[in-house]
């Protein structure tokens, strides 16, 4: 996948490469920073657990370059199920509306067709065409 491809999607991406190439991957760098601004005394698991202290800079770093990752992952995603980048909204009601955002974004199967956003995932080219191989030069009859 191109670097941008990251940042900027278009069209529709099925639920394989949404857990592959962002739930998976950001989840895994929101660990990782978290542990790093554990390790430097930036925050501390306790104190974030309570409310009493936000994330360290670490934290908050990863979780900015990543949100517009986030968003473009999340409307191909619900494109592929024939629904706007609009519901993405849905995600700010607290708990309920996550919960619901992540089922559909990453459980609830795509549009087997085509739909307003394109064609299926899974219908696009992963190569280009190749061309027509060149026919066969016509033999002489045998004269045998």
């Amino acid at each position: 996948m191109d670097f941008w491809q990251w940042y900027v999607r278009r069209g529709r991406i099925d639920r394989r490469t949404w857990w592959l190439q962002y739930a998976l991957p950001i989840g895994a760098l929101s660990v990782l920073a978290l542990m790093a601004d554990v390790a430097l005394g930036n925050s501390s698991l306790e104190s974030i657990a309570m409310g009493e202290t936000g994330y360290g800079p670490i934290v908050t770093t990863i979780g900015l370059l990543a949100m517009p990752a986030s968003i473009s992952s999340g409307a191909t995603r619900l494109h592929d199920r024939g629904m706007s980048a609009w519901w993405l909204l849905i995600g700010l009601v607290p708990l309920f509306g996550q919960l619901a955002l992540l089922v559909i974004t990453g459980f609830l199967p795509g549009d087997g067709g085509p739909n307003r956003y394109g064609p299926p995932p899974s219908a696009a080219p992963l190569a280009a065409p190749q061309p027509e191989p060149a026919p066969e030069p016509e033999r002489p009859p045998y004269w045998g």
